[in-house]
């Protein structure tokens, strides 16, 4: 493992000579939960059913990979939001969710130089659909859950590419993409925290680590510990 070198306050670097140029990417991937946004949904829906000390456990464990099954660590959690309403939902979305700070500058970035963006989640389709809309992404993948009667039924759909978006789906969804693109995965930027964002991470050109944990910040190209997403535009410019 290279040693990470500080790049400018709150950016670390390895392995690679900074700054390099985003027009020399095609595509750039992001996770949702705690990149793109600030919370990590499955915790927020949880405090509605007054679960969200319990669920916020699991999903801790999981980010840090000390739950190697996420889709039994996603199961489990999400038969906890049993109950839940859609409205409940509604409000998670209006009162708790919000933009990290430079993702809007980051992506209107990207695109502007071209980049295809894609948008990866193990959370969930009712905020990824939203999330997608508002930052003008081009493609999204996450996990659909089941409402019966506008009622979470605790369980998830399955969708035609699979059962749940794990780390593994994460890393075939962008690899799909790329190979439908024509590209080859060294032109592709992956950003994320946790540990179910590594496979992916791992399989492109730029890994970027995201006020992430200890594990993927070790193992990424480039780690922003501190200020916004958009301070990625500092390396890539």
């Amino acid at each position: 493992m290279t040693h990470a070198t500080e790049f400018a306050p709150g950016i670390t670097v390895r392995g690679i000579t900074a700054p390099l140029a985003l027009k020399d990417y095609k595509l750039i991937a992001f996770d949702m939960d705690s990149t793109l946004i600030s919370i990590e949904c499955v915790d927020e829906i949880a405090a509605a059913v007054g679960r969200k000390a319990e669920v916020a456990a699991i999903t801790e464990a999981a980010m840090q990979g000390v739950i190697t099954d996420y889709k039994e660590s996603l199961r489990q959690r999400v038969a906890l939001l049993r109950g839940v309403t859609a409205a409940q939902l509604e409000a998670v979305y209006t009162e708790r969710l919000r933009f990290n700070p430079g993702a809007e500058a980051l992506v209107a970035a990207a695109r502007q130089a071209g980049l295809t963006t894609l948008l990866v989640s193990g959370g969930f389709t009712f905020f990824s659909d939203r999330v997608k809309a508002h930052l003008g992404i081009d493609y999204a993948r996450a996990n659909m859950l089941e409402i019966d009667n506008g009622v979470l039924t605790g369980r998830m759909v399955d969708q035609s590419w699979g059962d749940i978006c794990d780390g593994a789906e994460k890393r075939r969804t962008l690899l799909e993409l790329a190979s439908l693109m024509g590209i080859a995965p060294h032109q592709a930027i992956a950003v994320g925290d946790g540990a179910n964002d590594l496979p992916m991470m791992g399989a492109v050109g730029l890994s970027v680590a995201y006020h992430a944990k200890p594990t993927v910040r070790a193992q990424a190209k480039v780690a922003i510990h501190e200020g916004g997403l958009d301070r990625l535009l500092e390396v890539l410019r």
